[in-house]
């Protein structure tokens, strides 16, 4: 990694000076994010972050002088041109040369596993993660909560693959339950069998909502539970149909999550667990942690003074599981099977006092790895609705954002990007198939808009803002990535052997160079916190550093040692956003 080169460069210097260890200071040198000053340094020091108890009552004077101290020790040599002391700070700017050659080598080098290579990810074990998500209910509204936990699960996994760990990526159908006696009747009463077949998610949607209506009449409640107990009892009529249910729904979830670019390694399901779950209440029966109300139902005691205050229901009074009881037959199921070092379920936050619970009961039962669960929440998207009204299902989203796209392609041939005031033209060829291009970049749209804050947040969503081509959005990112690659196309691909780096000394190419040496440290932090947002605002910032770059550093009439060393510097920037975008689950297009 290019910037681990000059990290440990300058952490070999410091450690003499300092006495340390230079595998202790390496963490604590960082690249300078790029600034509209322009002529900042490319590394800095913090000074709090090698003083032993520094978050004590040390002023921040004694801490720009500490820095000031430590700078006129160390001495510039062949990588760092300058040093220099800043509020608490020591900063360090790399010899020009060596800095464009080794970074355009090492992007060159790695391909699509720059950044990941990095140093600091070398005390992070490899690991086997299991990641849970998307997860709908057969039969219910694959709402946009769904959306979000499909792409933020997509992310998650793509990012723990991209730094070499074994992924598990498996989706949690709701495929049992009351809904299932309700909507058994609901299909003896409603149901189309060639609808069925044709659209399974819809129809189910439609049959289901007919039989709530239905369902304030006791007598159709207790058919329902009736219906649902033959499920329980391998009722060979009703577990036919319940299997018909569940098997074209999966087929057409499938479906849609091809166009989404998602899969899935395993579809499994609270059915899978209606058995195991009882063998779940037996132990916590054997363990002594359950206990059984005035009204038959089975509970676990949670609370630290063990009086009640903290409850969780585990069993129904007729013996029967609850979601809980299934999700802790999962967990110990997925245990036994993959063996995995850390497992992660994304939902939205209105299920965080689930996962406490199933995480604590799992510690009371004895299972020590439930410290290593982890639930990512995220929070609501409010204010999704289609030209026809309210989102009901995923395929809708998917419509209506390629329709739009394609309105606007079409309607606007030539796009024209604002950026820090420079004004230039994106002009393509006619795209091959619009419409495949129209959806990835309306995808792309979609999930920028999602990650750009924390995904905990809700956030009020507008097609506007997200599809817009000028700012901060995915379509800005996809027309991007298609103008460096239609520069590489119309000029020739780039050689980077005899690249003659003293014709990137221009300010706009020093920009993105500094800016592409930060890229492991984005992943770093993404992969610590499991944001998506560090990796979308890097990438932003990437794209308009190049709309910059092409305006000021032209290709095309330059001579031809300066031609080539720039369109080098456009292919290592198109090559890293094009490795970003893939994370976030965005296929880049080439033409648009």
């Amino acid at each position: 990694m290019a910037a681990g080169f000059f990290r440990r460069s300058i952490a070999s210097q410091l450690s003499k000076v300092l006495d340390l260890p230079p595998e202790n200071l390496i963490k604590s040198i960082s690249a300078v994010p790029v600034s509209k000053k322009r002529h900042v340094a490319d590394f800095q020091l913090s000074i709090a972050s090698i003083i032993e108890n520094s978050s004590g009552d040390c002023l921040a004077q004694d801490l720009h002088l500490q820095a000031q101290q430590l700078a006129d020790r160390l001495k510039c040599d062949s990588v760092v041109s300058a040093i220099s002391a800043g509020p608490g700070t020591v900063n360090f700017t790399i010899n020009r040369e060596l800095l464009a050659k080794t970074v355009l080598q090492q992007v060159w080098k790695d391909g699509s596993e720059y950044g990941a290579k990095s140093e600091l990810f070398s005390t992070v074990p490899r690991q086997k993660a299991v990641v849970e998500f998307s997860s709908p209910n057969i039969a219910k509204k694959f709402h946009i909560g769904h959306l979000r936990s499909t792409i933020v699960g997509n992310f998650i996994a793509n990012l723990k693959v991209a730094l070499g760990h074994e992924v598990v990526r498996i989706n949690y159908l709701g495929d049992w339950g009351m809904q299932f006696g309700l909507l058994g009747v609901g299909f003896q009463s409603f149901g189309d069998k060639e609808k069925l077949k044709s659209s399974p998610l819809q129809h189910l949607f439609e049959v289901y909502v007919q039989i709530n209506k239905a369902a304030e009449d006791e007598n159709t409640k207790k058919l329902a539970k009736d219906f649902f107990r033959k499920l329980e009892e391998h009722d060979e009529q009703a577990l036919s149909i319940w299997k018909q249910f569940r098997d074209l729904s999966i087929e057409e979830y499938i479906r849609i999550y091809k166009r989404l670019g998602v899969h899935f390694d395993e579809y499994s399901g609270e059915s899978f667990y209606q058995e195991k779950a009882q063998e779940v209440l037996k132990m916590l029966e054997d363990k002594g942690l359950l206990q059984k109300t005035v009204k038959g139902t089975g509970i676990v005691d949670l609370s630290e003074k063990k009086d009640l205050s903290t409850v969780s229901t585990v069993m129904r009074s007729d013996g029967t599981s609850l979601y809980i009881t299934r999700d802790l037959a999962a967990a110990i199921d997925r245990m036994n099977k993959h063996s995995w070092d850390t497992m992660i379920y994304v939902t939205d936050k209105s299920q965080s006092s689930h996962f406490q619970h199933l995480f604590q009961i799992l510690k009371l039962m004895g299972y020590d790895w439930a410290e290593r669960c982890q639930h990512v929440s995220f929070g609501l998207v409010q204010g999704m609705k289609t030209r026809r009204g309210e989102v009901i299902f995923l395929e809708d989203v998917l419509n209506e954002v390629r329709s739009r796209m394609l309105q606007n392609m079409t309607s606007t041939k030539v796009s024209y990007f604002r950026s820090y005031w420079l004004l230039f033209m994106f002009s393509t060829k006619e795209t091959q198939d619009p419409v495949e291009t129209a959806e990835k970049v309306g995808l792309a749209a979609l999930i920028i808009q999602d990650f750009r804050g924390l995904l905990s947040s809700d956030y009020q969503f507008s097609w506007e803002r997200a599809l817009q081509s000028r700012g901060d959005t995915g379509v800005f990112l996809q027309y991007t990535h298609a103008r460096l690659h239609s520069l590489e196309q119309m000029h020739g691909n780039a050689e980077l052997t005899d690249v003659n780096v003293s014709c990137l000394q221009e300010p706009d190419a020093v920009s993105v160079l500094q800016h592409l040496l930060r890229y492991d440290e984005v992943l770093y932090r993404s992969s610590q916190d499991l944001q998506p947002k560090h990796i979308v605002s890097y990438l932003l910032t990437l794209s308009h550093l190049a709309a910059v770059a092409h305006k000021t550093l032209p290709v095309k009439g330059s001579a031809p040692a300066v031609a080539q060393a720039r369109l080098c510097l456009f292919h290592a920037a198109r090559s890293v956003l094009a490795n970003g975008m893939k994370l976030l689950g965005i296929t880049p297009v080439t033409q648009m």
